[in-house]
């Protein structure tokens, strides 16, 4: 037998036939797999938490490599291997101790988070359900809750008189937005509505979306889009752009200003620089972020549409982190604005708290979506009312009774607080990191994300004072050092941030390698971050700082 070679599969008795097959289908197989089952499901369901915290390891420093040699096996046993009681004890004891308890409130570095209890309920009766959302013939009445739940966050954008959601509501003709797979999925569908609608039919030319971007191109007059954004733009537009013919390399990055918001005056610049040298080129979209993946930093909205509706430009918002803000009455100014997009993404998944994965799209015009209509003979036919025949997505979860069932469970206020909660504690955490002298705040949170850095207070002052070429040497050896850092936090397995990078001292030509702080979690509080930073300063003062040069 080859060195590492898997083992032959064992022996079983068990036997793939119709008897067994039939009791597998329709109930668990005896009453030990029952027992295994319910011991275990009433855990989850009821103690969600707790069993998270005895389960799941936040990231057991077992490597990858180790890990998969326990996976090697690729062939597809002829007979069954497990009964059910068996598997669920294998997910339990074997692989969640190796999965990430993203719901301890000490892992705070991704947009990921604990999840309600009452999410893991939902999502078993969805599942139970299994509704295809695509046609009316699989969902019935939640094809209509959808459309319901959708208009409640169209109201929630865009804020348009009671008579304008009663006229579309359960309009069958009209669109207000759809559900996705994820924010990604969202920003596609805005940017190939948009696309559509900029390079729509006219004469001989039946449309983008029938002839193709060449045919387009010619037919407009246009050699190249591009679209407009921040160096902070999620990296999906980016393969919206690829997607949708477009390349990824026309997604124009905008300047940023001292707060890595969107410039307005870069932004009308660049615009005006695009048209006077390139006549030939379609500006399509501009699109805003609300709530970036980075730092948290929200774009001028209003002032971003105001110039986007002057130069006939699609409006899209990226509030897949921060739309869920609106809900909140204390903190939704800092979305001003986006009522004046023509399309907004938000993923449920993450200030929802809904279980993965959840993004939706919504449109402030319901009937824009009529130019991405899709039929088929056997599914979403001409006439019929199937939500499938305006959406990317073809078979789909019910997604939306989850939302629906959270927001009556939670209710606007329930929301806000964990909206609040997260902000507030955001703000607290970057002062705390200000006064102590061995780390450095480097974008300060407009909602609940941050980043900074470990840098010793005596690098900080050199930093300052030091010539071009001595301040790069020594932001190279801090980069290190919070690579570094943040890797033997993670692998010690008690907590985790994340890092990134961000733009730096052009002058240098390096950015800053910075640690990403993301409070979302409720039962994060003060008291568990300052011994997160504990945790930092003392790895760092063991293993990172002493090959620090002296200054």
């Amino acid at each position: 037998m080859a060195a590492n070679a898997p083992p032959p599969p064992p022996k079983k008795d068990l036997v793939a036939d119709w008897q067994r097959l039939a009791r597998v289908f329709i109930r668990p197989e005896d009453d030990d797999s029952r027992a295994t089952l319910i011991k275990y499901m009433e855990r989850i369901l009821f103690g969600l938490h707790d069993f998270l915290k005895r389960h799941v390891g936040i990231t057991e420093a077992r490597s990858l490599r180790e890990l998969s040699q326990n996976y090697m096996r690729t062939d597809i046993s002829e007979e069954p291997e497990k009964k059910l009681a068996d598997v669920i004890a294998c997910l339990i004891n074997e692989t969640a101790p190796h999965a990430v308890n993203v719901a301890s409130p000490y892992f705070v570095g991704h947009m990921t988070s604990a999840i309600p209890f009452f999410m893991v309920h939902l999502k078993t009766i969805v599942a139970a359900l299994n509704q295809n959302v695509v046609k009316l013939e699989t969902s019935k009445v939640v094809s209509v809750i959808e459309k319901q739940v959708i208009a409640k966050i169209h109201r929630l954008i865009y804020d348009f008189e009671e008579d304008f959601y009663l006229a579309h509501v359960q309009n069958t003709e009209t669109t207000l937005g759809v559900f996705t797979e994820g924010g990604t999925t969202a920003n596609l569908t805005a940017l190939w509505v948009a696309r559509n609608a900029k390079f729509a039919a006219k004469n001989e030319f039946s449309g983008i979306e029938n002839q193709g971007i060449a045919a387009a191109y010619q037919a407009y007059g246009v050699d190249r889009c591009v679209i407009l954004a921040s160096r902070l733009v999620h990296y999906s537009l980016r393969k919206s752009a690829g997607i949708l013919g477009i390349g990824n390399n026309n997604v124009i990055p905008v300047d940023t200003d001292k707060n890595h918001r969107i410039d307005i005056n870069a932004l009308e610049q660049t615009i005006s620089r695009i048209r006077s040298e390139s006549p030939k080129t379609c500006i399509l979209a501009a699109v805003g972020i609300a709530g970036a993946t980075e730092t948290g930093t929200v774009d001028p909205l209003g002032p971003m549409a105001d110039v986007c509706r002057r130069h006939n430009i699609h409006f899209h918002v990226d509030a897949a982190w921060g739309g869920p803000t609106l809900l909140s009455e204390k903190y939704k100014h800092l979305l001003a604005g986006i009522e004046k997009s023509d399309s907004v993404t938000i993923d449920g998944h993450k200030q929802f708290y809904m279980p993965m994965s959840c993004g939706m799209v919504y449109f402030r015009d319901p009937e824009l979506l009529d130019v991405i209509e899709y039929h088929a003979n056997y599914v979403n036919r001409r006439g019929s009312v199937d939500l499938g025949i305006k959406s990317l997505s073809g078979s789909r979860e019910a997604n939306s009774l989850i939302l629906d069932s959270a927001l009556k469970i939670m209710g606007s206020q329930g929301y806000a607080l964990l909206i609040d909660h997260g902000i507030q504690t955001a703000a607290a955490f970057a002062d705390e990191i200000k006064s102590r002298p061995d780390f450095e705040l480097v974008t300060r949170p407009v909602l609940n994300i941050l980043t900074y850095r470990y840098c010793p207070q005596k690098i900080q002052q050199a930093l300052k004072r030091e010539n071009q070429d001595r301040r790069c040497s020594l932001n190279s050896e801090i980069n290190r050092v919070n690579r570094d850092l943040q890797r033997l936090q993670r692998e010690a397995g008690y907590s985790f941030v994340s890092r990134t990078t961000l733009q730096g001292d052009p002058a240098c030509g390096e950015n800053l390698v910075v640690l990403r702080a993301v409070i979302m979690n409720p039962m994060t509080d003060m008291k568990i971050l300052r011994e997160i930073l504990d945790e930092q300063q003392n790895i760092a003062a063991r293993f990172c700082a002493p090959d620090l040069p002296a200054v």
